[in-house]
């Protein structure tokens, strides 16, 4: 028999997919998963064992793999708090956006640190940054403008130099610049690498992505750097109704894992 304590691990089945939302919106005949039912009545952020965690009417949340929810900070224990307080008559992973990071930092990011890292290194072996327009002048202006300084930063406080082209045939990076970039991501807790991979994978740069780690870039100026070439679309033709839509979402994102990357800072142990 199950009781309320297992009840916090599992749903976030439905987390760090894409099946959820893409269920949400099926046109098919398929039967939706039914997200479950809220189960306590109130959410609080308390000291866990090497940290803090979130307790649901006393009772400590589990991560899906059924791991003790701890977190390095109080303040972000009480953002997930509330993300869980927020929650109405169902439970709904995907609007648990500190919740869903900090379970993939413990799930999958520190049983397989090795592993996380080489993908990061692997878009930073075919960066954002790297690929950029022969023509025209507006756009080309416009990459040098968002991405120079982020390959000026890669360089010269990693020590990593990154080599740009016009091709669109991949250009292999020098290793010891790959190395560089591995160094940097392996030195960071799993907590911190979940950002990072799930920036990176928002933004198509490791580059950028490390940098607003490092506390480089803020969260608009990273949005900016990763959409320039919509941007520049917008500036010559106008602006698309759904293109808008998805690029605000995508601005909340990216806002959203930068302030799980300062919650992290307030008052860590």
């Amino acid at each position: 028999m199950q009781d309320d304590n297992d009840k916090s691990g599992g749903i976030f089945d439905l987390a760090g997919r894409k099946e959820g939302d893409e269920q949400a919106a099926h046109p098919g005949g398929q039967k939706l998963r039914k997200l479950p039912k809220r189960f306590y009545e109130k959410a609080e952020a308390a000291p866990g064992e090497g940290g803090h965690t979130v307790l649901l009417d006393g009772k400590g949340v589990k991560t899906p793999s059924r791991r003790s929810l701890v977190v390095p900070s109080e303040a972000l224990a009480r953002a997930m708090a509330e993300e869980w307080n927020a929650q109405t008559e169902e439970i709904d992973p995907r609007v648990m956006w500190f919740t869903r990071l900090a379970n993939t930092a413990l799930d999958l990011v520190e049983p397989r640190h090795d592993v996380v890292t080489e993908e990061i290194v692997k878009y930073g072996g075919s960066d954002l940054t790297c690929y950029r327009a022969e023509y025209p002048e507006g756009l080309v202006a416009l990459q040098a403008a968002h991405w120079d300084p982020v390959l000026t930063w890669a360089r010269d406080e990693l020590g990593a130099s990154f080599v740009t082209t016009s091709s669109i045939i991949q250009v292999p990076q020098d290793a010891d610049a790959l190395d560089r970039l591995r160094r940097a991501v392996a030195g960071l807790d799993a907590f911190r690498v979940a950002a990072l991979h799930n920036m990176t994978t928002l933004t198509g740069s490791a580059l950028i992505a490390l940098a607003m780690v490092r506390g480089r870039m803020d969260a608009e100026a990273v949005h900016q750097a990763a959409h320039v070439e919509e941007a520049w679309a917008v500036q010559l033709c106008g602006e698309d109704e759904e293109e808008r839509i998805r690029l605000e979402t995508r601005r909340s994102e990216i806002a959203d894992t930068a302030r799980f990357l300062a919650l992290l800072d307030e008052g860590a142990v």
